[in-house]
């Protein structure tokens, strides 16, 4: 059945504290805004779609290898990247209802695309529809808004400093994106690992901005998590590399189980000055109403490197072992929000069936390699000790092998609807005609059909599906 956005959402947020995968962070104490926590479904969840990234792109290439840097890093970090100068966002606010908003995105609503447009040209785009008495606050519909000025994004931090010196000449920066921390490693994976151009250096990492509005659940926060690449080539081989990271990240999509018609590509026509394209992988959220960023792909030139050089001391170039030649590598970067990726297969999974005789159940339809618990046991009476027994043993042979869960609370159906709303993908229940014959129901999640298979061959039979 067909859901419109604004009761999906508030089904998909329901179902994440139901079921334990989201909650609003420090709720005891009224909540933090835009910063949440995952529970155990949760983080089983984002872990598998983190480890299914690094597989890809790591595992499964010769011409990668990994990396964990620090969220803190040196403070001219920054400064030689552009974000303490330009990292900002352009804010309105309302001086009725005292609320504050993106003013690109005020813009955005009236039909006028303001992205990374400069502050003057923002005001002007404003005043015309003041004048035209057509800007209003999205919230209270006051038309009492201030001009759009600049917000800085970065999180300041006192580290090494008493708060109360907590100025610029003191501050350090939570990071506001991962890629950071690997131009500033680029010379120590060179010296140790030596690898052959072109290479690729990838990490899943924490970042920290300071949005002005935290907004749509878990899709825009302030602490999230993202997993980056950044692919170091000779400058000739950008046009080609750029287009193979493009073909291969769509195919990661459809690997787990994403519709081609479910994402498309969004090219960026304003650049910024050392990128020659850029271009974003968009997924049409069904509880956001349209297609939306999860993904960005760049050629970054060798801006990056040639700041971080300049503004260190230290020289930044690749020489190559066979000709000697020298040059500073340009770069093709991929990055993907992590957080924005729970959300997309959650949105993507969750659909609620006609079961029949007036019920419907909810069930998340997640591919098999995401889904947090792969398969669930239950003995068909819990106050059986010959079938507890034999569940308890399948379930504890299985554990060693798949994410697995024990369950004998309530009647079978109600377990049979839990584990549909956490998204397993297969219920093994142990009956008594498990005792005679030494097999088991398995209850499919998306069909709901069953069938008998020999204990001895269950596991092989699930991990055959789960792959």
């Amino acid at each position: 059945m067909t859901i419109p956005p604004e009761k999906r959402m508030e089904l998909l947020v329901s179902l994440c504290k139901r079921r334990g995968f989201v909650f609003p962070s420090s709720e005891i104490y009224g909540g933090l805004g835009g910063v949440y926590d995952y529970g155990h479904y949760g983080i089983l969840l984002k872990n598998n779609i983190r480890d299914a990234w690094w597989k890809w792109m790591v595992q499964m290439r010769e011409d990668v290898v990994g990396l964990d840097s620090a969220i803190f890093m040196h403070p001219r970090t920054w400064e030689a990247s552009g974000h303490v100068e330009n990292f900002d966002d352009p804010q309105i606010d309302c001086r009725k209802c005292k609320n504050r908003f993106r003013a690109d995105h005020v813009l955005e609503s009236y039909g006028v695309n303001a992205d990374k447009a400069p502050l003057d040209v923002v005001n002007a785009e404003l005043e015309k529809l003041r004048v035209e008495e057509k800007l209003v606050c999205p919230q209270c519909g006051s038309k009492d808004l201030t001009e759009a000025k600049r917000f800085s994004l970065m999180v300041k931090s006192n580290l090494g400093s008493p708060t109360s010196e907590l100025s610029e000449e003191h501050v350090v920066y939570l990071r506001p994106e991962t890629c950071g921390g690997i131009y500033l490693n680029y010379k120590n994976t060179v010296d140790s690992l030596h690898p052959a151009m072109p290479f690729g250096i990838a990490q899943v990492g924490k970042a920290f901005r300071n949005e002005i509005v935290a907004r749509q659940f878990i899709f825009r926060t302030r602490e999230f998590e993202q997993m980056e690449l950044q692919y170091f080539i000779r400058p000739e081989e950008t046009e080609r590399v750029f287009d193979q990271w493009r073909e291969d990240r769509w195919a990661w999509y459809l690997r787990f189980g994403v519709k081609p018609e479910q994402i498309r590509w969004y090219k960026h026509e304003k650049l910024a000055h050392y990128a020659s394209q850029a271009f974003d992988v968009e997924f049409d959220f069904p509880s956001l109403g349209g297609f939306k960023e999860v993904e960005g792909i760049h050629a970054r030139g060798n801006w990056d490197l040639t700041r971080h050089a300049q503004f260190s001391g230290q020289e930044l170039v690749y020489v190559d072992s066979k000709t000697g030649e020298k040059f500073v590598p340009h770069i093709v970067e991929t990055s993907v929000g992590l957080n924005r990726l729970f959300l997309m297969f959650l949105d993507q999974a969750m659909v609620e069936e006609d079961v029949g005789e007036g019920e419907t159940r909810t069930v998340l339809k997640l591919h098999p390699e995401l889904a947090p618990v792969k398969v669930a046991v239950f003995p068909l009476l819990r106050n059986k000790p010959e079938l507890t027994q034999k569940a308890r043993d399948l379930y504890l042979s299985l554990r060693e092998r798949f994410s697995c869960e024990y369950d004998d609370n309530g009647n079978i159906g109600k377990r049979y609807r839990r584990q549909d709303e956490i998204g397993t993908p297969y219920c093994v229940c142990v009956d008594f005609d498990s005792l005679e014959t030494n097999s088991v129901t398995v209850r499919d999640r998306d069909t709901m059909t069953q069938e008998r298979v020999a204990i001895a061959d269950i596991a092989s039979w699930i991990g055959e599906r789960i792959r």
